[in-house]
């Protein structure tokens, strides 16, 4: 990087009698620490084993005891905005980013964009002679942008980072992820059945992006995001992780509770005479429930558990790799989760969320039946919310509500050369938007007035340094709203008020906000908020209730939106139209699923023109989805197929009755809609070749809503990611020569706006 600065030498008619002056490149002060950021996806407040859990954690632990554990950190209870605040350090509704991306809608707190002026921690430190990598997932993008022909200026190398490895949506398939380095989409470098791990391969870019870094230039500190999909359903790990925790949560999720708070207790993670909130009407008494569903519910979480330890080894091989190099003395760690455990399970856990969000759940015979294939690549699980509870013990509520159990997360800090007092804990309030503030303090470096020619805001959140070297030390975060989906929440010195709001969903009656009723709680002394004061201290409440009306008009949170599903309806800004024709061109990276042609739950055509070689070919010419759901055109042993992988349970094959011919071919399948369901009607499938029928069958069940949570997108003449046909393993590249694929679609796109919701918030 140049500076700017005047030219002091001299410019003549020629070089003779002109003197050169160059500018210095910009370089960070000597000594300066590496920073390194970890940001685990839906981790409770209890699942580490320095957070008090049995789970083997001791990379995560270690980090505590060589450093501090902040035990009253707090988020925004959601995916996208806690990143947004941490990046920038400033509130989520001011960056736009009241939600997540995929529900963005047309108001200044609301609309999924983080303004110029909230200049990331990555663009700051760039400008201060940093390399700044960004690993994992992202989630920092309106949906809408994150295909190949989207602006990328709101990607990570957008906004400040030189290199990037990872995924932009909000979670991802662990065996088969959908991936992008830096600007562009690539392929794993290994498959499942070679022992591809997405947490394994994230780490070894983050070895390989130091290194090549310290090859050439030793002294120059680096900025690392590391963004795992971990703790993130889907729950995703070899089996022999998995088979340590065997018999491990046979007791359920009700007595592992109170092992986690007893240790808690002891450990002194939480105050003396912390309670520990009771368990809610809508979490299962573990004691009723069958045998079967036992076995079932534990198998779930010694899946977790394995992935869980499985994260913290492979964390655990980076810091080695940085004490080997001599940078992990003099690199500041901090590793935080960005809300509480996720209940999107729902009471019974899921293998294949694919189905739930298309209309067809397992039964517990089917889930019994496939258990075995839980963690595994063939299986998409998330546990039940039992254990959602369990894992943010003492607390109540979990991940989008505004209660601690969604806000409350596990923080620890790290820093060999800078800590004096390893192995204490931290009770100071803290919250994420601290963060960037803090690691600038850390540095000696005072926020910009301008990056990239454009002027800062100030920042929300306050450095916490002074809590490093002193215990005792005075809070200096002494506000703090809180609003997710209508959720609300108010922390001020030490009291917080908190209301739930449920969502309003079609076809359920709105609920008011006028009718929210708010509690009061002393946070300070009753943090696991099981003694509400609303009906003691009204005018307390009062109080609260009106400093959350002011920061709401502060920070762009209004208005305030409980819709859930209506969200979607709002007009958007689309960088490309809806149409009735698509025409896909051979091999260019996967197309997202909201950018791609949607052929369900109506009648549409697939032409592609091809020449086929001497000796014949074969390979993919369209497909979408995965193993999950899907569909795949394609020719194999001479002969022209379809398939309508019906989320994972059943494959609808058509074949064509003779083989393909040599030379210029145009190879059709066509689908007649017959069934009268409004979602996943069957319908008639045709094969032609060069207009001529050679095979027909029928498609009885279709997906209706989605493919695949993970966005496994329509690819042309390949398949990436995992096959929608028993037939192939990908890419199953087309061999012959593509020239085109040109898919006809027939009416308006089916559309159910509460199934939307689920999936984006399935997605988070």
């Amino acid at each position: 990087m140049k500076n700017s600065k005047r030219f002091e030498g001299v410019i003549g008619r020629y070089r003779d009698d002109s003197k050169p002056d160059w500018p210095e490149p910009f370089h960070a002060p000597a000594g300066a620490p590496n920073v390194l950021v970890i940001l685990l996806d839906d981790l409770g407040y209890g699942q580490l084993g320095c957070f008090g859990s049995d789970i083997a954690t001791p990379n995560m632990d270690g980090l505590a005891a060589g450093g501090l554990t902040y035990t009253n950190f707090h988020t925004t209870a959601m995916c996208s905005p806690t990143r947004s605040c941490l990046m920038t350090g400033r509130n989520h509704h001011a960056n736009g980013m009241a939600c997540i991306t995929e529900l963005a809608t047309g108001y200044p707190g609301y609309d999924a964009v983080i303004p110029k002026e909230h200049g990331f921690l990555s663009e700051v430190l760039a400008e201060q002679g940093y390399a700044c990598f960004a690993l994992g997932k992202w989630h920092l993008v309106p949906d809408e942008e994150t295909n190949m022909a989207a602006t990328k200026e709101r990607w990570p190398l957008g906004r400040g980072f030189e290199r990037f490895y990872g995924f932009l949506g909000g979670h991802s398939d662990q065996y088969a992820p959908n991936l992008v380095y830096d600007n562009h989409a690539v392929d794993p470098p290994k498959t499942p059945a070679e022992g591809y791990h997405l947490t394994e391969d994230l780490v070894d870019r983050a070895i390989e992006f130091v290194t090549d870094l310290k090859n050439v230039d030793p002294a120059k500190p680096f900025f690392m995001y590391l963004a795992p999909g971990a703790m993130h359903a889907p729950h995703h790990v070899p089996k022999e992780w998995i088979d340590k925790y065997k018999g491990r949560f046979d007791q359920g999720w009700e007595k592992w509770r109170e092992s986690v708070y007893q240790r808690q207790l002891e450990m002194g993670i939480i105050p003396p005479g912390t309670d520990l909130s009771p368990r809610p009407g809508w979490i299962q008494d573990w004691e009723a429930l069958s045998p079967e569903q036992q076995k079932l519910y534990a198998r779930f979480m010694e899946v977790f558990a394995g992935f869980l330890e499985h994260t913290d080894h492979h964390l655990g091989l980076f810091f080695s790799f940085l004490k080997e190099i001599g940078q992990w003395d003099n690199t500041v760690v901090l590793l935080l989760s960005d809300n509480g455990a996720s209940s999107e399970g729902g009471p019974h856990g899921s293998i294949n969320e694919s189905r739930l969000y298309n209309w067809v759940p397992y039964t517990l015979e089917e889930n019994l039946r496939e258990m075995d294939k839980l963690g595994g690549p063939d299986s998409y699980p998330n546990y039940p919310w039992g254990w959602t509870w369990a894992g943010n013990t003492p607390l109540k509520r979990w991940k989008r509500e505004t209660h601690e159990g969604g806000v409350a997360d596990p923080l620890i800090v790290h820093w060999p050369a800078g800590l004096g007092t390893p192995g204490e804990k931290r009770r100071q309030y803290v919250h994420v938007t601290d963060i960037m503030p803090t690691v600038l303090d850390v540095l000696n470096l005072t926020p910009p007035d301008v990056i990239r020619g454009v002027v800062q805001t100030p920042l929300h959140g306050v450095s916490f340094v002074p809590t490093l070297g002193d215990a005792q030390a005075e809070d200096r975060h002494l506000i703090q709203y809180y609003e997710m989906m209508g959720c609300r929440a108010i922390y001020c010195q030490g009291w917080k008020a908190v209301t739930w709001h449920r969502p309003n969903l079609p076809m359920v009656p709105p609920v008011s906000f006028n009718e929210d009723v708010w509690e009061l709680y002393h946070v300070a002394e009753d943090f696991s908020e099981c003694h509400d004061l609303a009906e003691k201290y009204p005018d307390k409440l009062r109080e609260l209730q009106d400093l959350w009306w002011a920061e709401a008009g502060r920070y762009n949170v209004l208005p305030l939106d409980d819709r859930g599903t209506q969200r979607f309806f709002d007009p958007r800004p689309k960088p490309f139209p809806d149409r009735s024709v698509y025409v896909y061109y051979p091999f260019g990276a996967p197309v997202s699923e909201g950018a791609a042609v949607n052929v369900k739950n109506r009648s549409h055509t697939m032409e592609a023109e091809v020449e086929i070689p001497s000796g014949g070919a074969e390979g993919v010419l369209l497909a979408h989805g995965g193993q999950y759901g899907g569909y795949a055109f394609y020719l194999a042993n001479g002969r022209l197929h379809y398939v309508h992988n019906f989320l994972g349970i059943e494959q609808y094959k058509i074949s064509s009755e003779e083989t393909v011919p040599e030379g210029p071919t145009r190879l059709t399948f066509a689908f007649e809609k017959t069934g009268a369901e409004p979602v996943g009607a069957g319908g008639v499938g045709k094969l032609l070749i060069n207009g001529r029928e050679v095979g027909r069958g029928d498609v009885p069940r279709t997906v209706g809503v989605r493919y695949h949570l993970a966005d496994d997108g329509l690819c042309c003449g390949y398949d990436d990611q995992t096959p929608v046909s028993d037939d192939y393993r990908p890419p199953f590249r087309f061999t012959g020569r593509l020239k085109r694929v040109t898919v006809t679609v027939e009416g308006p796109a089916w559309y159910d706006p509460e199934i939307e919701l689920k999936l984006a918030l399935a997605k988070q």
